[in-house]
C-alpha cells in the first residue's frame, strides 16, 4: 500500500472511537445570565432607580405586564415605566425587596422563571407596607441579551374574605 493511501485510512480508523465532538451545555450559562438579570432588577428596585429597573424589560410595544394592582395590565415599555414612577411617587420612603425561590427554565432563545418577591414600601408618613407577590417572567433573548417580555404578578386571595393576602409567605 502506498503511503498516501495509508494516511486517510489511519485518520479514519483513529477517529472511529472519537464519537461526536462534545457540545457545551449552554443551559446553565443562560440560567445564570437570567439570574444575574433578576439580581440587577432587585438592586435597581432597592435603589428606586426606574431606568435601571426598566433595563430588564424589552423596549417597545411588545412588553405585556399583568400586575397585582390596577389597571392590572400594561402594554408597552413606556406604560410600565410610568407605573414604576407612579409607584415610587406614592411610596417616596425607603423600599426593601428580596427575591426567593427563583426557578429558571431555558429553551433556545426563550425562557421563563417564577419567584416570590417580598418587601416593604414606605409611604410619605413613614408607615411601612409589607408586600409579598408571586412573579412569573417570560424572557426572550434579543440581540444577545435576555429581556423580560411578559410578566405576571399576583397575590393569593383569601376566599373567606375575598381580600388579597399581600403578606402571604
Amino acid at each position: 500500500m502506498k503511503k498516501t493511501a495509508l494516511l486517510p485510512m489511519l485518520l479514519f480508523v483513529g477517529c472511529l472511537g472519537c464519537g461526536p465532538a462534545p457540545v457545551a451545555d449552554t443551559s446553565a450559562q443562560e440560567q445564570a445570565a437570567i439570574k444575574a438579570l433578576e439580581d440587577r432588577f432587585v438592586a435597581a428596585f432597592n435603589a428606586k432607580d426606574v431606568n435601571a429597573i426598566m433595563a430588564s424589560y424589552a423596549s417597545g410595544d411588545d412588553l405585556v405586564v399583568f400586575d397585582a394592582v390596577p389597571p392590572r395590565q400594561y402594554h408597552g415599555w413606556a406604560a410600565y415605566k410610568k407605573d414604576w414612577e407612579d409607584t415610587f411617587a406614592v411610596y417616596p420612603g425607603p423600599v426593601d425587596m428580596k427575591l426567593a425561590d427563583l426557578d429558571v427554565a431555558v429553551g433556545g432563545d426563550v425562557a421563563f422563571s417564577h419567584s416570590i418577591q417580598s418587601g416593604t414600601y414606605t409611604d410619605k408618613e413613614g408607615k411601612k407596607f409589607p408586600v409579598t407577590v408571586r412573579v412569573t417572567d417570560g424572557y426572550r433573548k434579543i440581540n444577545g441579551q435576555w429581556l423580560i417580555t411578559h410578566e405576571h404578578v399576583s397575590v393569593p386571595v383569601d376566599f373567606g374574605t375575598m381580600k388579597p393576602d399581600m403578606s402571604s409567605q
